[in-house]
């Protein structure tokens, strides 16, 4: 195989927006990594800094409840130029299609997951996306898995985002906003369905995920489709159907730590062939029509999957209506498992 390398006379503005994206992908794959992180803490014991370890360890104890409690985002750390460039290397453009009304809560349900949700992370815990003057006064949550806030170092840096834990206790903290204005963006079909984030494919782990419906019908919080437009072309995973010995192992390994471990690939720094830099594709991130929900304290299974019959409908239609604007053929359409 010839190897395509990039040409020198690149733009200095993209060699800019490669390292943004390389900072990003490192920070999930090593900081991200509990052994990195808790090394870290232990080379500063080894080398008996304590007058850094002590201090925090003391407060990792105490606050170690804030990701189910808000987080604790940082405008200063969303502002960082770094996350301009990330957003133009795809480019991550973000579509309203409906009003939504400031004194209501909601539930943004994201699709797919892809491999790393980039259009999650541009579009919700940056301040370069148009989020704020598409949705204004609306403070966006992206819930994450609690794993990652287990990670002694990372975890502030991802709560510093705007991020915070998908647990239910997080998820009601947020949709407990009296006066309104929250939004808590749940990327519903969760570590597993990275691994079927494959170029060209539309699956969509939702048909058993129906803790969000029982959730928005207890705090009364609409439920609002989003579809992300490119999310699964941003990498190549090796083939992995269902069945074959890897599926098996990585749904086994999934089970056992919480988080998927998709085999991807895409392109390098200095060349186009092999690499783990997603590919320069453009995402358009789609909020869909929010689907009306009446406080309910004791929702019944048959209300649930009323609700939640009616999301998949909408969360089709959302699809439907805008595949052919962002280069899906018209045959191809969402599956749900």
């Amino acid at each position: 195989m010839k190897v395509e390398f990039a040409p020198l006379n690149i733009p200095l503005a993209r060699r800019l927006q490669t390292a943004a994206v390389l900072q990003w992908v490192l920070s999930f794959l090593l900081l991200g990594k509990g052994p990195v992180c808790i090394g870290i803490i232990v080379i500063l014991i080894i080398y008996n800094f304590w007058f850094l370890y002590v201090p925090y360890m003391t407060w990792l104890y105490f606050d170690w409840s804030t990701p189910e409690q808000g987080g604790r985002r940082s405008n200063w750390v969303r502002s960082w130029t770094v996350w301009k460039y990330f957003k133009d290397y795809f480019p991550i453009h973000l579509i309203k299609t409906w009003d939504l009304d400031p004194s209501h809560n909601y539930i943004f349900g994201f699709h797919p997951h892809g491999v790393l949700v980039a259009g999650a992370f541009g579009n919700f815990c940056t301040n370069y996306s148009d989020f704020e003057e598409l949705f204004p006064g609306f403070t966006a949550y992206l819930h994450v898995l609690p794993f990652w806030f287990c990670c002694p170092l990372f975890r502030e840096y991802l709560m510093s985002s705007g991020s915070v834990s998908v647990s239910k206790k997080s998820v009601s903290h947020v949709l407990s906003k009296e006066e309104g204005g929250n939004i808590s963006v749940i990327v519903l079909g969760g570590a597993e369905e990275s691994l079927d984030a494959h170029p060209g494919k539309f699956t969509l782990f939702i048909r058993q995920r129906k803790g969000f419906v029982k959730i928005a019908l207890t705090h009364g919080a609409s439920l609002v489709p989003v579809f992300s437009f490119g999310e699964n072309e941003l990498f190549k995973q090796v083939n992995n159907p269902e069945g074959s010995w890897l599926r098996i192992v990585q749904e086994k390994l999934q089970k056992i730590m919480g988080f998927a471990l998709p085999l991807f690939h895409a392109r390098g720094i200095f060349q186009y062939n092999f690499g783990l830099m997603p590919y320069r594709k453009p995402i358009h991130t789609v909020v869909g029509r929010p689907i009306p929900v009446h406080q309910t304290l004791h929702p019944s299974p048959e209300q649930i999957e009323e609700l939640h019959q009616t999301y998949m409908e909408e969360l089709r239609k959302l699809f439907e209506a805008h595949k052919r604007k962002y280069g899906i053929p018209e045959h191809e359409t969402l599956t749900f498992k």
